[in-house]
């Protein structure tokens, strides 16, 4: 199958977008674990109960490239494709097994406060096989993508992640997006919304989030990545 002559072709700039945020939370939340003092059930709950939003975004981002995307560029890539996204499927189960990993201390973790040092680590590995992954993919399958998917089939991967996402939950998962998020891209980004959301969003989200970071981090604006580092910020620790 090939794409018709003059259909759109996907702007991959909102995973460029995406990434940022995925990238920042996700370096941030081992520090995050530790600076819990054990037996503090209290604060494991907020810091835990962020993690479980953060990787249900996660595992809704890669699902929807295991369904949607990777059989789109099997399917029309040729040879560039078939020698890269193998690869590809193979760092999403590594990432799937640490996700899981990490679910599965956090429910005791959540309750008890103890273990907290078992969770970290197991979050930097976490953290370790996506930043490897994503850099990978903006390198190798971005450029592919821009060449082999058109814009509507590329809306597709955005619409499973929205459908997956609990309503409740979505101006925060916006508002996370939006703290270090390109303008002109979270622009095009919401002209696609409805009416409503495209005037109320873009002040919404923001506020939602800095109210989270605030519980979570202990300040409204906590370490960006936008510079290529995180630094360790208030409420996070270094270690």
């Amino acid at each position: 199958m090939t794409t018709q002559a003059g259909e759109s072709m996907a702007d991959v700039r909102d995973m460029y977008t995406a990434h940022v945020m995925l990238r920042r939370e996700f370096r941030l939340l081992p520090g995050l674990v530790r600076g819990v003092p054990p037996g503090d059930i209290k604060r494991a709950k907020i810091v835990a109960t962020h993690a479980e939003k953060i990787c249900l975004v996660l595992h809704l981002h890669h699902e929807g490239e295991d369904l949607v995307l990777w059989p789109l560029l099997l399917e029309r890539g040729g040879e560039q494709t078939s020698a890269i996204v193998p690869t590809m499927e193979e760092q999403h189960h590594g990432i799937e097994t640490a996700l899981r990993d990490v679910t599965e201390l956090l429910a005791a973790w959540k309750e008890s406060a103890r273990g907290g040092e078992l969770l970290a680590a197991s979050c930097e590995t976490l953290s370790a096989r996506l930043q490897e992954h994503m850099a990978m993919e903006e390198e190798r399958i971005l450029p592919l993508v821009e060449e082999h998917v058109t814009a509507a089939e590329w809306a597709q991967l955005g619409e499973h992640g929205l459908n997956g996402t609990p309503k409740q939950d979505l101006p925060l998962v916006l508002g996370m997006v939006m703290y270090e998020g390109d303008p002109l891209v979270l622009k095009e980004i919401l002209s696609k919304a409805p009416l409503a959301a495209r005037l109320v969003m873009p002040f919404v989200g923001p506020r939602v989030y800095a109210r989270h970071a605030r519980r979570v981090y202990g300040t409204p604006t906590p370490p960006r990545v936008g510079d290529g580092h995180i630094e360790p910020g208030p409420g996070l620790t270094s270690a």
